[in-house]
């Protein structure tokens, strides 16, 4: 088992701006370091400092197709980009500043929220990191779909996911495994875009939902393959999934070490594995961080 690392926040904060994709809104995100234990928490700028919403399984509402928190009135949508690349980078505790409910889409992927981490670098901070380490297998189904989690022989968080779309040949079958260190993420996960079937962006379309939207923002699949546009890796869409299933377990607000598989998850059955996963073999945390 490796020895439980100190925690880190970011050095400096960093600004990064787009636009969400359903609600069309222009948005400004500040990432800001946080003190020792305080964990990953965001702040609605525009509504004042008090409007906090700790990123924490507890607060997660059901919004399809995304991940989204909410404590007392205070609302942050599209969160699991963000949480991924703060878990990925192993950046611990951190302050989300917005001005919008909803998070910027960027490209798609979490590549441009780990590049502005890396710009500004990391700094350790005087007390562990707190771990959730998995001591049993335990698995959580739902349909066709599941999730599970068995111990890491090696101590290491790794998580692999099993995508199966039969019915649409341009996706397929794909597969994707990997440790979630700071160098696989960022070269192997963080640059692995959204993907969505035509039929499904016209349908949000016809809802008013999505409009600025295009085909560079995400993949967009048709009857025919890929829309105007070029995959990054051959199993881009596994990856993707990966990488959310990494920021719905980010709501455990522990640092994961097990193993943990996925096959054809998505937020909702993610989220409710993040709250048993964190009832298993959580430590406890302490109430003054949230």
């Amino acid at each position: 088992m490796n020895p439980s690392r100190l925690q880190r926040t970011i050095r400096h904060p960093i600004v990064i701006s787009g636009f969400g994709y359903w609600s069309g809104e222009d948005v400004r995100v500040e990432f800001r370091p946080a003190p020792v234990g305080a964990g990953i928490a965001f702040v609605r700028d525009d509504l004042g400092p008090a409007a906090r919403v700790p990123a924490r399984c507890e607060y997660r509402i059901e919004i399809p197709r995304r991940t989204c928190l909410k404590k007392d009135m205070v609302q942050v949508d599209m969160v699991e980009h963000i949480l991924a690349a703060l878990a990925g980078m192993q950046i611990d505790n951190c302050e989300v500043g917005v001005d919008q409910c909803e998070m910027p889409g960027c490209d798609g992927s979490a590549k441009e929220f780990v590049a502005a981490l890396e710009t500004v670098g990391s700094v350790p901070q005087e007390s562990e990191v707190k771990q959730l380490i998995v001591t049993d297998h335990f698995r959580l189904t739902e349909g066709d779909s599941w999730i599970e989690a068995h111990p890491s022989a090696c101590g290491f968080y790794n998580v692999s996911f099993t995508l199966d779309y039969p019915q649409d040949d341009a996706i397929g079958y794909q597969q994707f495994q990997a440790d979630v260190t700071p160098d696989n993420f960022f070269e192997d996960i963080a640059p692995s875009r959204t993907f969505i079937l035509q039929r499904e962006a016209d349908e949000l379309l016809k809802q008013g939902l999505c409009k600025r939207v295009d085909l560079n923002d995400l993949l967009i699949f048709g009857n025919r393959g890929l829309m105007n546009n070029k995959l990054r890796f051959p199993n881009e869409c596994a990856r993707h999934k990966a990488l959310d299933v990494i920021g719905d377990l980010a709501l455990t607000g522990q640092e994961i070490v097990g193993n943990i598989s996925a096959y054809r998850s998505g937020h909702r059955l993610n989220a409710k594995f993040a709250q048993q996963l964190a009832a298993r073999f959580a430590e406890p945390l302490l109430k003054a961080t949230a």
